[in-house]
């Protein structure tokens, strides 16, 4: 593996990494970004949806620029660097006639490119997974204690990227065996597992939310084959665009010659079977599979370097789908380009119009982890989302930004007001309401704990555990308690108020930083046939009923 790498290779490069800087700057932030930044404002050692690599990216970018380009600095950086391990791994010495050829290939891969500038979990993820090949095929070659102790911080880089990660660690792993026998990889398992302890102990302070919503809590609808299995094979085309077809071709022609073509194919192929299997589940998210771009860049770059009717027909569709993303960046700036409105479109414009209404009052939005961070980014001014039954925890679920609204009159945003004071309408189409509320006050992070496993809709009294997190009482008077019933697919469906009865019969408040123990009995659904799951459910000061329990399993 020659470090040396060909003057067009910089000069290409290069370009590449000057356009994704120039679109990082001038491209509007999307949501998920935004929320990413939100993390950034805190670091830690983990956060409610995510391991902590894109905050700490975001992080770093923000001390050498502002705005958007802070936001994705570290990302084009990262991109770039891709770029030049999958180079890097590729041994075939003829590759230096074909550079053309070899950017044409990765750039024209949709989300490869996109990835480029947007900052997401999924950019460390692509970085690392080539980094973690490119010195896992050094490893194989010839095993030693600096090379195992690399491939343990390259590990727990992965996994503090995305949780997707194991699968990357899983499937090469698979492909070699014989490494349980061999003591440098112990080395490389104990190296990552120590780096990675402080988002273990993170996960365990926080009664490993994290894992918890992704296994169990998470909503998921029925199954529905043209959303769920077709969806996820119209995503093996997606992430491809025209090339698709030659690119699977080369796929299935390459064959395991040796270790590392082998880890290259488990990889591929385990990623592909997972996510088939996971789609007769749920609906896989076209990003979920976008991973297997490094192994297949690698194993169809080498394919195409022995076969010249592919290179050609794949250089020629790759230039074509290059051509195509091209005209889509430019309109993920200049609008009329795109051929729908996009999150990048009109953020910008929208909360300063909002922010004209709220002057220097906080702006609660009701669940809305999008808007509220974006327009914290947009204006410099205080948000915070307030989630309830309709909705999902996320990261102000946990984090300290409910504090900042507490007692403040502050701007409350959401689609469905009953008091429609000002009218918000987007480019979207859609139209957001708002209202003042001169002393706002929320309890979202009051907990309802029960023990029992065995819930039925009879008569019995069980037992729950109010566990109160705040440093000040709470008074009972303010609050009130329903049941919120859920289908088999643990999806809303119903509300039904609920007596908790204390077992001191005087208590009136319920005391800081302490639990108070209630029994309830669970009241009859009036409109859902048999639900499947339920959650405790509190409302504070006339506010909706937020999410205070875990989803709770009825037989």
């Amino acid at each position: 593996m020659s470090l040396k790498l060909p003057k067009l290779f910089y000069y290409l490069l290069g370009s590449i990494l000057i356009l994704n800087l120039l679109q990082a700057n001038f491209t509007e932030l999307i949501f998920d970004e935004a929320y990413y930044w939100h993390y950034a404002k805190n670091l830690a050692w983990g956060y409610f949806d995510h391991p902590p690599m894109v905050a700490l990216m975001i992080k770093i970018g923000s001390y050498f620029f502002d705005g958007e380009l802070g936001v994705r600095f570290v990302s084009c950086l990262l991109s770039a660097g891709t770029f030049i391990l999958l180079w890097l791994a590729i041994d075939n010495p003829n590759k230096k006639k074909y550079v053309p050829h070899f950017f044409a290939l990765v750039f024209s891969m949709t989300l490869l490119n996109a990835y480029g500038f947007f900052t997401l979990p999924d950019t460390p993820l692509l970085f690392f997974t080539a980094l973690f090949l490119l010195v896992y095929k050094k490893f194989i070659e010839k095993p030693s204690f600096v090379l195992g102790l690399l491939l343990g911080v390259i590990m727990a880089a992965l996994m503090y990227s995305k949780y997707h990660a194991v699968l990357v660690i899983f499937f090469v792993l698979l492909s070699n065996l014989k490494l349980v026998l061999n003591k440098y990889a112990w080395l490389a398992v104990i190296t990552a597992l120590l780096c990675y302890f402080p988002h273990f102990l993170w996960l365990y302070e926080h009664d490993y939310i994290s894992i918890k919503y992704h296994l169990f809590e998470r909503p998921n609808a029925p199954y529905n084959f043209n959303k769920y299995t077709l969806g996820f094979l119209v995503n093996l085309v997606a992430i491809f665009g025209l090339t698709f077809p030659f690119v699977y071709y080369a796929l299935a022609k390459s064959r395991a010659k040796d270790l590392f073509t082998k880890a290259l194919l488990y990889l591929t192929y385990g990623v592909l079977i997972f996510f088939f299997i996971s789609s007769f589940n749920r609906r896989v998210q076209t990003q979920w599979i976008i991973v297997v771009s490094i192994p297949m860049a690698i194993l169809v770059f080498s394919y195409m370097l022995e076969h010249e009717n592919i290179r050609k027909w794949l250089f020629r569709l790759a230039l074509i789908n290059i051509a195509i993303i091209l005209i889509l960046r430019i309109g993920l700036i200049y609008e009329p380009l795109f051929p729908i409105h996009y999150e990048t479109h009109g953020n910008k414009a929208w909360m300063a119009l909002i922010q004209s209404k709220a002057g220097d009052n906080p702006v609660v939005f009701e669940n809305s982890y999008r808007n509220a961070p974006m327009y914290a980014f947009y204006t410099g001014k205080t948000s915070y989302s307030l989630n309830n039954i309709n909705y999902r925890q996320n990261q102000y679920s946990i984090d300290n930004s409910e504090e900042a609204v507490q007692h403040k009159k502050v701007l409350y945003i959401s689609k469905y007001l009953d008091k429609k004071d000002i009218a918000f309408p987007k480019d979207s189409g859609s139209i957001y309401y708002g209202m003042f509320m001169d002393d706002f006050e929320s309890f979202r992070k009051l907990r309802c704990i029960v023990e029992d496993e065995k819930f039925e809709l009879n008569d019995e009294r069980h037992v729950v555990k109010l566990y109160n997190p705040y440093d000040q009482d709470i008074a009972l008077k303010k609050l009130k308690f329903a049941i919120a019933y859920l289908n088999e697919a643990k999806q809303f469906k119903e509300l039904v108020g609920v007596d908790l009865v204390p077992e001191n019969a005087q208590l009136m408040h319920l005391s800081s930083n302490d639990s108070t123990l209630f029994t309830f009995k669970l009241p009859k659904p009036k409109k859902t046939d048999a639900p499947k799951y339920f959650k405790i459910v509190i409302s504070e000061n006339g506010l909706r009923y937020g999410l205070n329990s875990k989803t709770i399993k009825l037989d």
